[in-house]
């Protein structure tokens, strides 16, 4: 008998919390890399680095006493001025030395966070720094409403934003489809909307429970949200603007670029500076979810996982980074509780999968899983969820 008694552990309002802490921090993580690879064309092998600078930046300084937004700051600043250096030394060059110096840049920020032990403690890490609202254990019933407040304003633009993006997406089909002698999917449109609706009526939920019953995480959550929130509005106005025209322009053929008077290795220096304080600032919430924080923390994995994402939702698109970080981190969460329940049910199909998995094999067979899931999506649709075909760069 099948038994699903674990995975109603994934709906209890915590749990969703943590989830979209982690969807959040690696959201804004992946738009580091979407504005370096997806808008600009650069490959960026490397991009913890920029995260790892960020975090440690900002959990060392704020136990010196500086404040937390300052730190942050700083931690982005610094995570920028990498990425200067960086470009400085390899983007004069052909495109895969940027991607060779980068994988090499982040084991070398890893490794001297773990053999400066002056500085990072190394291998046994840091921990017990100050966190953002660490000192609100109990707020008033009207700071309460505030934040909730604050929460149903960030759910409701957003939900906003996507209705209408959805309907306007779904009228461009259907116009399409009528001009093909076809009847519009109002079916589709519906079950999509009614979907969307019921999944953001979901976390609102668990969000706004959270904030009333309040908790270190449930803080975290609003101020990280509030973050993600104000980066995308910004990042959304910086390449609709000329500017980020002409890092399109880069990405396609920087040759025409040049010859239209256009200073790309200055264009091509800003987007990693900018893609890299982004990561850096992802780093600081990363430290600040994880309570804890040593090399281990920052391995390649990581960069990886923010590629798949920015690959899934479809680069040189925002909202598909949004959309592949939500998707990557629940695929994550619910195959963690499902798999244990229908391992006995796949054993009896398929002999050679263990009827118990213990948490090493689940991993790896999920990880497998997401790897073939990829492939196919790939191979049907190689530009991801929301991408534009036209726009693919990797590989020219």
């Amino acid at each position: 008998m099948l038994d699903f008694s674990g995975i109603l552990l994934f709906f209890t309002p915590s749990y969703l919390v943590s989830l979209m802490i982690f969807t959040a921090t690696f959201a804004l993580f992946s738009l580091g890399l979407n504005l370096q690879w997806g808008f600009t064309g650069l490959i960026n092998f490397g991009h913890i680095a920029f995260m790892t600078v960020g975090a440690y930046t900002t959990v060392l300084l704020s136990m010196k006493g500086v404040p937390l937004l300052l730190a942050v700051l700083i931690g982005a600043g610094l995570s920028a001025l990498l990425g200067l250096l960086i470009g400085l030394s390899t983007l004069r060059l052909r495109e895969d030395y940027l991607a060779i110096v980068t994988i090499g840049v982040s084991e070398v920020i890893r490794l001297i966070a773990l053999n400066e032990e002056w500085l990072t403690q190394g291998s046994r890490g840091v921990y017990s720094y100050p966190l953002p609202l660490e000192a609100l254990t109990r707020p008033t019933f009207i700071s309460k409403l505030g934040m909730i407040g604050i929460w149903t304003v960030i759910f409701g633009l957003a939900g906003w934003q996507l209705w209408h993006w959805t309907w306007r997406r779904l009228d461009r089909l259907g116009q399409k489809d009528t001009r093909n002698g076809k009847q519009p999917g109002r079916i589709g449109k519906l079950t999509l909307g009614i979907s969307t609706a019921l999944l953001g009526l979901i976390l609102y939920w668990a969000g706004a429970v959270s904030l009333y019953n309040y908790s270190y995480k449930a803080g975290l959550m609003l101020v990280l949200v509030s973050v993600l929130a104000l980066v995308y509005w910004r990042l959304e106005a910086l390449v609709r603007s000329p500017w980020g025209r002409v890092l399109k322009a880069i990405r396609e053929d920087e040759d025409v670029a040049k010859a239209l008077g256009k200073n790309v290795f200055w264009y091509k220096l800003q987007a990693l500076m900018l893609g890299g304080a982004i990561a850096g600032i992802a780093g600081a919430f990363y430290a600040w979810q994880l309570n804890f924080i040593n090399p281990d923390g920052f391995i390649p994995l990581i960069t990886f996982q923010a590629w798949t994402i920015v690959v899934l939702g479809g680069a040189g698109n925002n909202a598909g980074t949004l959309l592949g970080a939500a998707i990557f981190w629940a695929y994550n969460s619910v195959t963690r509780f499902l798999l244990p329940a229908i391992a006995p049910a796949l054993h009896a199909i398929i002999p050679a999968i263990p009827s118990q998995l213990d948490e090493g094999r689940a991993g790896a067979f999920r990880i497998m899983v997401i790897g073939l899931l990829l492939i196919g999506l790939m191979m049907a649709r190689p530009q991801g969820i929301l991408g534009k075909k036209e726009e693919l760069s990797l590989g020219r």
